[in-house]
């Protein structure tokens, strides 16, 4: 499984010219099912996303989690993460997940982070979608579940 993480002030997306989903501040979670990856991998991600420090605290230094500062997360299934870039010009995604595997393992994943204790809202599985955010920072996180 691969994601990216991008702490932000606001995020929304929108689907044929219609928000369908916006939150305040939180994270925007980029991700990725990969054909190797099962539910231990999307169960690992949620818990380390729900309890990553990447929001600073009334010092100033970055040691509080989403959950800390009652934050939100927009989930937005990502299948090009999946990228192959290194031939030719122009990327593979034949490592990515089937679309039922994926749309399972993106629901399962969506699940498990609100039941650690973060609100989610979700972008819609296999639908082109604009995504709109204000990156806090930035800080931005890379997540692979293979290294």
């Amino acid at each position: 499984m691969k994601a990216v993480l991008q702490r932000v002030a606001e995020a929304s997306v929108d689907l044929e010219g219609e928000a369908i989903a916006a939150i305040g501040p939180g994270l925007v979670v980029l991700v990725c099912a990969e054909k190797s990856d099962a539910e231990a991998d999307a169960d690992f991600f949620a818990r380390k996303i729900a309890n990553m420090r990447l929001f600073a605290d009334a010092a100033g230094k970055t040691n509080l989690s989403i959950k800390d500062v009652e934050g939100e997360a927009l989930v937005i299934s990502q299948f090009t993460l999946a990228a192959d870039w290194r031939k030719g010009n122009r990327p593979g995604f034949s490592a990515a997940a089937d679309p039922e595997t994926a749309e399972r393992l993106y629901d399962y994943f969506c699940e498990k982070l609100a039941a650690e204790g973060v609100p989610v809202k979700k972008g819609r599985f296999r639908s082109h979608m604009r995504v709109n955010l204000v990156n806090d920072g930035p800080v931005t996180i890379w997540m692979d579940s293979k290294i």
